[in-house]
C-alpha cells in the first residue's frame, strides 16, 4: 500500500512540474542595414521608366529571424510602405527625384517581439537632376500632441533637425499659429544641423507648427504639422 501512495505522489509531483514550465520565446535579432548607404546623395537604381527606378535594399541576416518587413517612407509625401521579405534584401520601385528613409523590423517565431533596425535616408536620383531639396525637418520638440509647459515669460522653444545631401541648406522657414500651421512665423538662417528657436505663446492653447527648408537655390521642403497644448 505504501508503494502506490508514493507512486502517487511521485506522479503528482511530475504532472504539476510539467504544468508550471512554459515554453521560451526566441526573440530576434537586430538586422544592420548595408544600402542604400545612409545620407546617400543622388542613388541611381535601376530605371523602370520616366517616373521610376528600382532600389535593391540590403541588411544583415539577423539571429532568430524568420522574415523582415522593410519599412520604406516618402519624406516629401510622409507615406510608408511595408514590404515583406523571406531573406535579407528585397528590389521595390520607387519615384525619382524624392527622398526616402528606410527600416527593417526583424521578424521571429510566433510570440516574439518585432525589433526595428536604425533608420537610414537616401535620395533617389532623377533624370537630368543636379541640385536637391533639403531632407525634411525632423520636428523633436514640441511633439505632436505633446502637452508644454511656457516658462515665466510664455516662451516655448522648438527643435528640429535637418539635412541636405547636397549640403547647400540656407534658411528655415518656422510656420506657428493657432489653426492649421500655415502662419510664417519668422525665417532663420541656417547655421547647424539641429535648430532651436524660442517663441511666445498664450497659456491653455493648442498650436500648430511647422518647418520649412530651403536651400541656395531655392529647392524647400516642409516637415509636416505637429500640434501641441500650452498649460
Amino acid at each position: 500500500m505504501k508503494n502506490y501512495h508514493t507512486v502517487f505522489v511521485f506522479l503528482l509531483l511530475v504532472f504539476a512540474c510539467q504544468k508550471e514550465s512554459t515554453p521560451t520565446i526566441v526573440e530576434p535579432g537586430v538586422a544592420s542595414l548595408i544600402a542604400p548607404l545612409d545620407a546617400e546623395t543622388c542613388l541611381d537604381g535601376t530605371s523602370i521608366n520616366d517616373s521610376q527606378s528600382s532600389v535593391r535594399f540590403q541588411w544583415t541576416a539577423a539571429t532568430d529571424a524568420l522574415s523582415y518587413d522593410l519599412v520604406v517612407e516618402n519624406l516629401l509625401t510622409q507615406s510608408s510602405q511595408t514590404y515583406t521579405s523571406q531573406t535579407n534584401e528585397i528590389s521595390i520601385a520607387l519615384s525619382k527625384a524624392e527622398p526616402y528613409s528606410w527600416k527593417v523590423k526583424s521578424i521571429g517565431e510566433a510570440g516574439s517581439t518585432p525589433v526595428e533596425s536604425e533608420t537610414w535616408k537616401f535620395y533617389l536620383a532623377g533624370d537630368a537632376v543636379v541640385n536637391y531639396a533639403p531632407f525634411p525637418s525632423v520636428l523633436i520638440s514640441p511633439r505632436s500632441g505633446a502637452n508644454v509647459t511656457p516658462d515665466i515669460n510664455n516662451i516655448v522653444i522648438l527643435q528640429w533637425t535637418a539635412s541636405d545631401v547636397d549640403g547647400d541648406l540656407n534658411s528655415f522657414e518656422v510656420y506657428l499659429d493657432q489653426t492649421d500651421g500655415t502662419t510664417l512665423n519668422q525665417t532663420l538662417d541656417y547655421q547647424e544641423n539641429q535648430i532651436q528657436l524660442e517663441v511666445v505663446v498664450e497659456n491653455n492653447r493648442v498650436y500648430y507648427w511647422k518647418i520649412v527648408a530651403i536651400d541656395t537655390n531655392g529647392n524647400q521642403s516642409s516637415s509636416g504639422v505637429y500640434a501641441f497644448r500650452t498649460n
